[in-house]
């Protein structure tokens, strides 16, 4: 569930034009490239995201026709959509990268300009096709995912230089939107889907925040005022902390409230474990942000499933 956002280096000077050069390496070489300039760290959060709304719709099975649409789905939601994202993202960063991190695919010119327009139209192409044959409400959330996309890396808005607005946009895409597409795929949204939905939304703008710890003194030096530049290490590792958990608390009241006590109980210990995790990630948020990602964040992923499973029961 992390967001590879580009924020180290030094104050750039005036722009320099970007490398041209031809893509090479056969067919092989081509996809190898596409893939990489893809990220594919980044699928996992908005296909996990598609399959728990799929869950939460309660109409999951074993027939073809099922398999075949949540299939569809999490290719739509993670390798496609979010790989058109970052390759999106690194094409507005290419000046800047061009500077900062010349070994990267687009200024090094191991990846042309073509091949980038080339690639984004048909990730675009393929997942809007898939969101049409899903349905009119999944393309709809995936249009306005495209939008939030959009936003966060291109100008004149370029979100992603506010933690907030930036963090708003990813968290927004990779688990409100991706949760409300996976469940509109399979039967009407109902609003304990859409609640649950946001509030994970809102637990994971405190995920967008982790990646930004390590990159604090180029975002400063970069004019990004993400949430650690602005407020500092140890404040900005306390809202991580307390995002994510009002988060949960929030979806433990409802899941009791709707009569679902199993589901709250499995997520309120799953809470309950991200106590150590938390706390060293508070003492030292630069040094535990693996950790933290490999066990509180993971901890807060599985409860999504969990409460997915408890609004199907």
């Amino acid at each position: 569930m992390r967001d590879l956002r580009d924020s180290s280096g030094i104050t750039p000077p005036p722009p320099t034009a970007t490398p041209v050069a031809k893509t090479s390496g056969g067919v092989r070489g081509v996809l190898s490239l596409s893939i990489t300039l893809m990220k594919p760290v980044t699928w996992f959060a908005p296909a996990w995201a598609f399959l728990c709304g799929a869950v939460a719709s309660g109409q999951l099975g074993w027939s073809v026709d099922i398999i075949g649409r949540l299939l569809f789905g999490v290719l739509m939601a993670g390798p496609i959509l979010t790989g058109l994202s970052q390759v999106v993202n690194d094409y507005c960063d290419r000046e800047v990268d061009a500077i900062n991190e010349p070994q990267r695919l687009i200024p090094s010119g191991r990846i042309s300009l073509r091949h980038v327009y080339t690639l984004t139209i048909v990730l675009t192409w393929i997942g809007c096709s898939v969101a049409i044959y899903l349905g009119r409400e999944v393309a709809l959330y995936v249009g306005i995912g495209l939008i939030c996309a959009l936003s966060y890396s291109m100008k004149p808005l370029r979100g992603k230089r506010n933690g907030w607005v930036g963090n708003t946009l990813v968290a927004i895409s990779y688990e409100g939107l991706a949760w409300l597409a996976g469940h509109a795929a399979f039967g009407p949204l109902s609003g304990q889907s859409l609640a649950i939905a946001m509030l994970y939304s809102l637990g994971a703008h405190g995920i967008m925040t982790v990646n930004d710890f390590k990159s604090i003194a180029g975002d400063m030096r970069m004019g990004i005022r993400s949430i650690p530049v602005q407020y500092g290490k140890v404040m900005a590792a306390r809202m991580v902390v307390v995002t994510m958990g009002v988060a949960q608390i929030g979806v433990i009241g409802l899941l009791l409230w709707w009569g679902h006590p199993i589901a709250a109980s499995v997520v309120g210990l799953l809470l309950a474990a991200q106590s150590i995790p938390n706390v060293r990630f508070i003492r030292d948020p630069e040094h535990n942000e693996v950790f933290f990602n490999a066990t509180a964040i993971m901890l807060f992923v599985w409860g999504m499933l969990a409460a997915a499973i408890g609004l199907a029961a």
